[in-house]
């Protein structure tokens, strides 16, 4: 063989050789995992005595979604006795984290311990909502603000009008969703005159409309609260309902309690449609490891960013597993795990390229990051038996 005809066999030789190793390298290099902060809610699971023994040491924690820097948020906020915090979301631009703190009275807990059931009285609970600036570490009471309720949970801020805030109130027994200015002045009851128990209040992303549920049944009003319509769906349980992020269709479970599925409908309440069943799964995750009388936390579904999927949790064997399901019928399984494996609370970033989610495994919640693309995963809480890391949110800014 002529030397120069040899030379081009081997260097075309050493060209695939080094496209060959470049795919094996890209494929095993480890991926980038995001700079964003995760919020969630860190508290023990074992601790003898009920749930107000265990949910008394929730604390608000941040990490990074590398699983670095790990942190509590606001700690002063539960120095008082039977007081905790509870990490329920952020600012639109990342920089002030959402803390519920709550306080209930010893010889409430243990009255709703002995009774298997809660008991709101302005005596001997107490939650409001606060806003807790990151960088400086102050916290602002906002429902304390012309308060209306002892009871304050759920405070968000308002899509497109960065003056107006939305949050639930427990009034005479029942819960209203509310809107209040940015200063917490001025607040409005939504359903005013209502006797019905309404909850899971939530908004469109253009700030136009609004959903909850009244009594199980679900509602899409317009901003103020008028023109409700009910979603007529034919079950007498209906929880939870969120708008897609392009403001089309509305997300919720359906079915009868404990059994009940996700389902959509379009902005203007039409066209109900099933997306998937959840496998016999009741839709709660127990997140403590002694007896609760409640049951546990509402496992509800998500939108991705794009509003093309929906991501869920549903029973496949023995184990919790992760789904997506998109509105035309397509179910993809996400995780496939080793056995007695419980997923819970999926939520995905806002870019929509990750998913941050908690998963029970070996007997302790921790939280894990997901790579959407290929699916790679990451353990971003690194808690011992009898801790658990519940309920995550991302940061919205990067």
């Amino acid at each position: 063989m002529p030397p120069c005809i040899e030379f081009r066999i081997s260097r075309f030789s050493f060209y695939i050789l080094s496209l060959f190793i470049s795919a094996i390298t890209a494929e095993s290099a480890p991926p980038a995992w995001p700079e964003r902060l995760v919020g969630y809610t860190e508290l023990r699971s074992d601790l003898p005595g009920g749930r107000h023994a265990n949910v008394r040491t929730m604390r608000a924690t941040v990490v990074k979604a590398d699983g670095s820097g790990q942190r509590l948020v606001a700690a002063e906020l539960a120095n008082d006795a039977d007081t905790s915090t509870q990490l329920a979301g952020w600012s639109p631009d990342g920089g002030m984290a959402i803390i519920h703190r709550s306080w209930k009275s010893p010889e409430n807990a243990k009255w709703e311990e002995d009774h298997k059931t809660f008991r709101f009285t302005k005596e001997d609970c107490l939650l409001d909502s606060y806003f807790v600036d990151l960088g400086t570490g102050k916290a602002e009471n906002i429902t304390a603000v012309e308060r209306v309720s002892f009871y304050n949970t759920g405070v968000f801020f308002w899509p497109k009008d960065p003056s107006k805030l939305g949050f639930t109130a427990l009034i005479d027994g029942n819960s209203h969703p509310f809107r209040m200015d940015r200063d917490g002045r001025h607040k409005t009851d939504l359903t005013l005159g209502s006797k019905d128990f309404t909850y899971g209040f939530s908004t469109s992303r253009d700030g136009r409309r609004i959903a909850y549920h009244k009594n199980y049944q679900v509602f899409l009003a317009d901003a103020d609260g008028s023109n409700a319509v009910q979603i007529q769906t034919g079950q007498p349980f209906n929880f939870g309902p969120t708008w897609s992020p392009d403001g089309q269709q509305v997300l919720f479970v359906s079915g009868e309690h404990y059994n009940c599925h996700p389902h959509i409908v379009r902005a203007d309440g039409t066209g109900l449609k099933k997306l998937a069943d959840r496998g016999g799964y009741r839709g709660v995750i127990e997140f403590l490891d002694v007896p609760d009388f409640h049951g546990g936390s509402s496992d509800t579904p998500v939108w991705s960013t794009d509003s093309l999927r929906v991501f869920y949790t549903a029973k496949a064997g023995n184990n919790v597993e992760l789904f997506a399901a998109s509105p035309d019928g397509k179910i993809e399984q996400l995780t496939k795990s080793v056995e007695g494996t419980q997923h819970y609370h999926p939520q995905p970033s806002p870019d929509g390229e990750w998913l941050v989610y908690g998963s029970k495994r070996n007997g302790v919640r921790q939280l894990y990051v997901m790579r959407l693309a290929d699916r790679a995963e990451k353990r971003i809480t690194n808690l011992g038996p009898g801790r658990a890391a519940m309920w995550p949110h991302w940061q919205p800014r990067q």
